[in-house]
């Protein structure tokens, strides 16, 4: 379990990463900071893109950035949004994040720093993981 003091320091650092946020088309900023459990940080923004879908959002700039350094396994992960209302990780962000971190917590937070939080099992239950894979042959 995180501490206060640690899920405020996430929540801080996803609030200064929503600021970074290129969302010309949605008008949706989404800051994220993903803990590592080396004890490392490492923030992202939504990044937006006239393909549409050719966007990255940012949970997963965040995680791609630590992994692409070293991680491999995530302990918590802070999503800040703009607005009242405290938004939730996507489908594709959830997987992502399963794949390092089954057990992560994810904080989501709204403008005025209200949070809530739950486990990945909470918000993604019966997920599919690399444990699936182990043993089959590739062909």
């Amino acid at each position: 379990m995180l501490s206060e003091e640690k899920i405020k320091e996430l929540v801080g650092l996803a609030a200064g990463a929503r600021e970074r946020a290129y969302a010309p088309y949605s008008k949706y900023p989404v800051g994220a900071a993903v803990l590592f459990a080396s004890g490392k940080i490492y923030t992202g923004c939504n990044i937006e893109n006239a393909s549409y879908g050719l966007s990255n959002c940012a949970e997963r700039t965040a995680v791609f950035k630590g992994v692409s350094e070293g991680e491999q396994e995530i302990v918590a992960v802070a999503v800040a949004v703009k607005g009242k209302t405290a938004g939730s990780p996507c489908g594709a962000c959830r997987q992502v994040i399963r794949e390092f971190g089954p057990k992560a917590l994810l904080i989501s937070a709204a403008e005025n720093g209200e949070y809530f939080s739950k486990t990945l099992e909470e918000l993604l239950p019966d997920s599919f993981g690399p444990e699936y894979l182990r043993g089959v042959e590739h062909i």
